[in-house]
């Protein structure tokens, strides 16, 4: 059975040493030499990145998130044992793991070590399809006669020159689909190495829960169980019409990924859909200055990323919630896009003057969406604001002065609210 070393990337017949440096970290499996579709996940990214830089964190529990009032946006494996997880509510993790190290997260730098993963894997192949800041699909179908190597081999040179050079581990899924790759990218963590075969794919699935699926959240969970669907062989019961009659399009795609088939192909050029910003108070405030300090922020946040990533928006969005826990969206059609924070800005706050009721809040976000390239964006004057034209070239003006001097070298007075 074809076999390697995850260590010094020997290939050999299988066994539990590697041959040539004894190391146990070894990948087996028949069908190594012939899958190619391929799922990195970096393991407890943010924490990871945290721990990298401040060794006296090593062995300690670490949670990245807000304040108590925010929630957790990833934790270390030292927490995750004490049951804490991504997207749990801040005081909910603190209870779990009271002597947990809460970090704020530094997104920039996140996003930084990010695009140098992202240049690492594209050395690899053209067809790499990011997921998020820490997880890609890579396809190195054909690339075998490039590099001179095997996928497995290239992928677990990849994780290597990760931890090496950039002080992150992520473990590897290798199947020959995208689904069954990153069901498998998480048999084997942290820095872990797992592999789903065709031949092995109904036997691997059949005990497996459903919600293994990508996707399935608690109301498909749910809406599941009603019908005694709880493994994927209790889906195999089921014809491909009457899961369609009773689950809509998502009843054929249980059909075919029960059957471990995923015709998605790995795109590299999937479009962004919006881009967003939104922070959890501390408090519930009411304060409108705050309030109003906080939507200019985001709306200058959300305009730097558009502008970083050429696009603008023609729609913004205003996101609320109450102390109750009960959401508000609110969102406005403009006549052209923008990308220009002045104008996110105000059209964020005319919808947030004109939420009912006004109350305490919890969460505030503002986001753009419907997005287009920025070359089409901010082109018609303005004829009821004829100021508009002189803040957006103003607004030029201070990006250019951030470009050089740094972030900081020039704010808006309602910045600092």
């Amino acid at each position: 059975m074809p076999a390697l070393c995850r260590d010094c990337l020997t290939e050999f017949d299988a066994g539990p040493r590697c041959p040539s440096c004894r190391s146990r970290r070894v990948v087996a499996h028949a069908e190594l030499r012939d899958l190619s579709i391929a799922h990195m996940d970096c393991d407890a990214f943010y924490a990871s990145v945290e721990k990298r830089d401040n060794p006296e964190l090593a062995d300690k529990p670490v949670i990245i998130g807000g304040g108590r009032r925010g929630v957790v946006s990833t934790a270390c494996y030292v927490a995750r044992i004490k049951g804490v997880r991504s997207a749990m509510p801040m005081f909910k993790a603190l209870d779990l793991c009271p002597d947990a190290i809460v970090i704020k997260p530094r997104m920039q730098l996140y996003a930084e070590i990010s695009q140098q993963i992202r240049a690492m894997m594209e050395e690899l192949t053209p067809a790499v399809e990011p997921l998020s800041l820490d997880e890609a699909f890579l396809d190195l179908t054909g690339t075998a006669r490039l590099h001179g190597a095997p996928p497995a081999v290239m992928l677990a040179r990849l994780v290597r020159r990760m931890r090496d050079e950039l002080g992150i581990t992520g473990s590897i899924g290798l199947s020959h689909n995208k689904f069954l790759a990153k069901v498998a990218s998480d048999l084997d963590k942290p820095f872990g190495f797992a592999v789903i075969g065709k031949a092995e794919t109904q036997a691997f699935l059949r005990p497996k829960p459903v919600r293994l699926i990508w996707g399935v959240g608690t109301a498909t969970q749910e809406a599941l169980d009603r019908a005694g669907i709880r493994t994927f062989e209790d889906l195999l019961r089921w014809d491909e019409r009457d899961l369609t009659a009773r689950f809509g399009s998502m009843g054929t795609r249980l059909f075919h990924l029960a059957r471990g088939e995923d015709a998605r192909r790995i795109s590299a050029r999937n479009p962004v859909k919006s881009i967003s910003n939104e922070t959890t108070f501390h408090e519930d405030t009411a304060d409108p200055d705050l309030l109003d300090g906080h939507l200019w922020r985001m709306a200058e946040k959300v305009a730097d990323r558009a502008k970083a990533k050429d696009l603008a928006g023609r729609v913004v969005v205003l996101k609320l919630k109450r102390a109750d826990f009960s959401l508000i969206t609110r969102r406005h059609a403009l006549r052209d896009a923008t990308q220009i924070a002045d104008r996110i800005y105000r059209e964020a706050r005319a919808l947030f003057d004109n939420v009912e009721g006004a109350r305490a809040y919890r969460l505030l976000g503002v986001g753009l969406s419907d997005l287009c390239s920025a070359d089409v964006a901010d082109r018609t004057p303005d004829l009821l604001d004829p100021e508009a034209a002189k803040r957006s070239e103003a607004e030029r003006a201070t990006d250019r002065i951030r470009a050089r001097f740094g972030p900081d070298a020039i704010l808006k007075g309602r910045a600092l609210r």
